[in-house]
């Protein structure tokens, strides 16, 4: 039992390091995304602009899969993948 126990809490620190690592890529494409001028209206582009800065806020929070949920709305009104 014990050792299924290890495993779990190995499991969660693992998939929680990853998401880590997931953020400032995202971050990046979002950013990458903005310096290419993309056609967006007035709303948009804040909008987006707010959901990168909740995202990195989120990431430097250690809420790792708030971020990664907000910075896929922004990918997703920039069309980026």
């Amino acid at each position: 039992m014990t050792l299924r126990s290890l495993a779990a809490t190995a499991a969660l620190l693992v998939s929680g390091a990853a998401w880590a690592f997931h953020c400032p890529a995202d971050m990046k494409k979002i950013d990458e995304a903005l310096a290419k001028n993309p056609n967006l209206t007035a709303a948009q582009m804040t909008e987006v602009k707010k959901l990168r800065a909740d995202g990195e806020a989120f990431h430097q929070a250690g809420k790792h899969q708030e971020s990664v949920d907000t910075l896929a709305k922004a990918m997703k009104i920039l069309n980026v993948q």
